[in-house]
C-alpha cells in the first residue's frame, strides 16, 4: 500500500535543503534506561505494506519465502482479512491501531479537504501534490498533526488501551503511533534550520517509540546510510530495531514492526511482483534467527504477520486508464496553494477520491450527473443528514442505506436498505442475511469514510484497471494501486503462530480487540 507518508517526503525535503551529510544526525536513545513490564509472551504484529495472498502462495511454491512458510506450516491462515477504506496507509493505520472504521477515528485518508481550515491535508505523496499543498504544510501534517490532532481523541489507541491496563507496548517505524508516554522525535538539523520542522518535537507515544531517523535505539544503525534509504523507514531499519529489543530483552508485550518496502516495487511493476515478498522474507528470516531457532521464536512470542491493502493493476495505456477529474468536471474551478476560493476541491487517494462541493451556489446533483457519464466509475456516494446514497453510471436507480435497521450482514451489523442493492454488489441470502460479495464489508466501510469529515463530499470509486487523477497527482498507470472499497485492493492475508486463539471474522477493524485479548490472556 501505499505509506508514501514521511518516507518520500523527508528525502525529499532532504535534497532541497542542502548536502546530506552536512545533517546533524539524531541520537541514539538509551534502552538500558527505560523499564519494560514484560508477560509470559509477548506479541509482534509485523505489518507489511501490499502483502497479498496469491504472489505470496507464488513466492512460497517456488522457495523464495522459507520464512512465511514456515509461519504458515505452524499458524493459521486467514487468507482475504478485509482492510479498511479508503485503502490507504494512514486511514488503515487508524482502524488498525484504535479498532474503528474512519467516522470514528477521523483520518478520511491520505489526502482529503479540512473544511474548519480552508485547506487540503496531504500527508505525502508525489512531489507535484507535495509542492501544491505547501512543504511545510505536508511535513507538520505527517510528523505531528496526523497522531496528535488529527487522529480523534474519542477513540483510543491499542498503545493507550494497553497503558491503561499496565502494559507496555512498542512502535517501530508505525506512522500512527500515539499512546500515553511523552517522547521526542529529533528532526536533523537542516531540516529544522529551513524551517520546515522544528529540532524537538514533542509527542505522545508508546514505550517504546522508534521511527526512522527521528527516532531510535540500536546504536549500531549506520544513520548516513539510513539517510540515502527513506529516513529509515525501511525494511532494514525496523528489523535492526525489533532485533536489539529481542537482543537486549526489552521486547514488551506488544510491539508493532512495519515493514514498508514492498510497496513502491508492487506500485511499480504491478501485484504479481514477488520481489517485495522475498524482501519482506529476508526480513522476518532475520527476525526468527534473533532466537536460537525458528521453533524456538514461535515459542517465546506470537507473531501476527499480515498485509495492510492489496493492489490492482492499472491499464498501461493512460488515455483509458486515468481517470482525469479536472477534465471530467472542467467547467468548475478547483483548490489549489494559489486559489483558495474555488467551487470544488478534489482530494485523490488514487483508485477512490473525495470532491468536495465548497461553493453553496454549485448543485451537488449537477456534479453527480458529471461523474455519472464515466463508466470506469464503479460507483458515486454521499450523504445527507441521515441516509447515505449511491448511485452508478448508465443507471437511474439509486440504494440508500443506513446504520440500525432491520436487516443484519454477517458480521452482525444492523443496516436499513433501501433500492438497487446490485450497486454494491449486495445480495440476500435464504436466511435474509446481507452477503456482500466485490465490495467486502461494503456498508460499515463506505459508511465510515461519508462521515469521516464535515463538509459536502462525494466519493467516486473507481472499478479495476483505472485510477483517479487531477493536475498535481501522480498515477501508476502499468502497475499497481490502491484505494478503492473492490476486494482487488481491500482483501490481504494475515498469518497467525504461536497461540491457538482465533479472529472470529476476517477484518482489520478486529485486530486491536483480538491483541488486547492476546496481551490479557499471556
Amino acid at each position: 500500500m501505499k505509506k508514501k507518508i514521511l518516507l518520500g517526503l523527508i528525502l525529499f525535503i532532504c535534497l532541497c535543503v542542502g548536502l546530506i551529510f552536512a545533517i546533524s544526525m539524531s541520537p541514539t536513545k538509551n534502552l538500558d534506561e527505560v523499564s519494560i513490564n514484560t508477560t509470559r509472551k509477548p506479541v509482534i504484529l509485523i505489518t507489511i505494506d501490499s502483502l497479498m495472498l496469491e504472489p505470496l502462495q507464488k513466492a512460497i511454491k517456488e522457495g523464495k519465502a522459507p520464512a512465511f512458510s514456515f509461519f504458515m506450516n505452524h499458524g493459521q491462515l486467514y487468507p482475504e482479512v478485509i482492510s479498511s477504506y479508503p485503502t490507504m496507509s494512514v486511514t488503515i493505520d487508524s482502524t488498525l491501531l484504535t479498532g474503528t472504521y474512519a467516522d470514528q477515528h477521523k483520518i478520511p485518508g491520505l489526502i482529503w479537504f479540512k473544511e474548519d481550515e480552508d485547506r487540503i491535508v496531504s500527508y505525502g505523496s508525489g512531489l507535484r501534490e507535495i509542492w501544491n499543498n505547501g512543504v511545510k504544510n505536508v511535513a507538520a501534517d505527517s510528523i505531528i498533526h496526523l497522531n496528535e490532532s488529527h487522529l480523534s481523541k474519542d477513540v483510543q489507541t491499542i498503545h493507550e488501551d494497553l497503558a491503561n491496563h499496565g502494559f507496555s507496548s512498542a512502535s517501530i517505524n508505525g506512522l500512527l503511533y500515539r499512546g500515553s508516554e511523552k517522547q521526542t522525535l529529533n528532526v536533523p538539523k537542516l531540516i529544522s534550520m529551513a524551517n520546515l520542522l522544528p529540532r524537538d518535537i514533542e509527542v505522545n507515544g508508546p514505550k517504546l517509540l522508534s521511527l526512522g531517523s527521528l527516532s531510535q535505539y540500536n546504536p549500531k544503525n549506520d544513520q548516513h546510510k539510513f539517510i540515502w534509504n527513506r529516513m529509515g523507514v525501511n525494511n532494514q531499519f525496523t528489523v535492526n530495531e525489533l532485533t536489539y529489543l529481542i537482543k537486549q530483552n526489552k521486547l514488551p508485550p506488544f510491539t508493532l514492526a512495519y515493514l514498508p518496502d514492498a510497496d513502491k516495487l508492487v506500485h511499480k511493476h504491478g501485484p504479481n511482483d514477488v520481489e517485495g515478498i522475498e524482501k519482506a522474507d529476508k526480513a522476518l528470516q532475520d527476525l526468527l534467527n534473533s532466537y536460537s531457532s525458528w521453533e524456538d521464536a514461535i515459542d517465546q512470542v506470537t507473531w501476527i504477520v499480515h498485509g495492510d491493502s492489496a493492489q490492482s493493476l492499472v491499464n498501461k495505456d493512460k488515455k483509458t486508464a486515468l481517470i482525469d477529474l479536472n477534465e471530467r468536471l472542467k467547467g468548475y474551478s478547483f483548490w489549489e496553494g494559489n486559489n483558495k476560493n474555488a467551487q470544488l476541491a478534489i482530494a485523490i487517494n488514487e483508485r477512490m477520491a473525495y470532491i468536495y462541493v465548497n461553493d453553496e451556489q454549485v448543485e451537488k446533483s449537477e456534479i453527480i450527473q458529471l461523474l455519472k457519464e464515466d463508466e470506469r466509475i464503479g460507483f458515486i456516494a454521499w450523504k445527507d443528514e441521515k441516509t447515505n446514497h449511491v448511485v452508478i453510471p448508465q443507471s437511474d436507480k439509486e440504494f440508500t442505506f443506513s446504520p440500525n435497521g432491520n436487516y443484519v450482514d454477517k458480521y452482525n451489523q444492523s443496516w436499513q436498505v433501501d433500492g438497487e442493492l446490485s450497486h454494491l454488489d449486495l445480495s440476500m441470502n435464504e436466511q435474509g442475511i446481507l452477503t456482500y460479495n466485490d465490495y467486502p464489508d461494503a456498508l460499515a466501510r463506505l459508511h465510515g469514510a461519508l462521515h469521516s469529515q464535515e463538509g459536502s463530499v462525494i466519493i467516486v470509486d473507481a472499478k479495476p484497471s483505472f485510477e483517479f487523477v487531477e493536475k498535481h497527482s501522480k498515477d501508476h498507470a502499468g502497475g499497481g494501486a490502491h484505494g478503492s472499497l473492490h476486494g482487488v485492493d481491500s482483501n490481504m492475508p494475515l498469518i497467525v503462530v504461536g497461540t491457538d486463539e482465533t479472529l472470529e471474522y476476517q477484518r482489520l477493524v478486529e485486530l486491536k480487540n483480538y491483541i488486547l485479548q492476546l496481551v490479557g490472556n499471556s
